[in-house]
């Protein structure tokens, strides 16, 4: 069992796309599935696909063809269990100087950070995706 099963998704992701692996498989829940959608709205993967039989997501990682490098570069996360982070539409975090993306868990439903913005709702900060 885990602890931080977000945590457990991120550094899944992080350390295929540090193998160069084109696809990668983690356990499922409702929040992965709804980070993982975030994920390839924003152009961050090519696909996903959730197996409810095995209760996997399957998900393909999205590289440059000439560079051959990772649409993601840096996952972090950032309320974890022993210290939630929560913040207020007002001072909703900035990534990266805008280029980047908050995922924020909110009454509402997770979403970016700048959905919950715009939407004037605050909520716990989950995780920083650039």
């Amino acid at each position: 069992m885990h602890t931080d099963p977000i945590a457990d998704y991120l550094t899944r992701i992080r350390n295929a796309i540090q193998a160069r692996h084109r696809i990668v498989e983690v356990p499922t829940s409702n929040m992965k599935k709804n980070i993982t959608k975030i994920l390839f709205d924003q152009g961050y993967i090519l696909s996903y696909k959730f197996d409810d039989e095995n209760r996997l997501i399957k998900i393909a990682l999205k590289y440059d063809p000439k560079t051959k490098l990772s649409a993601i570069t840096s996952l972090k996360r950032v309320s974890t269990p022993g210290l939630r982070r929560y913040t207020s539409a007002e001072k909703m975090p900035r990534v990266l100087n805008g280029l980047g993306i908050a995922i924020i868990s909110t009454s509402q439903g997770v979403m970016t950070g700048k959905e919950a913005k715009r939407k004037n709702i605050g909520g716990e900060v989950l995780c920083f995706i650039s």
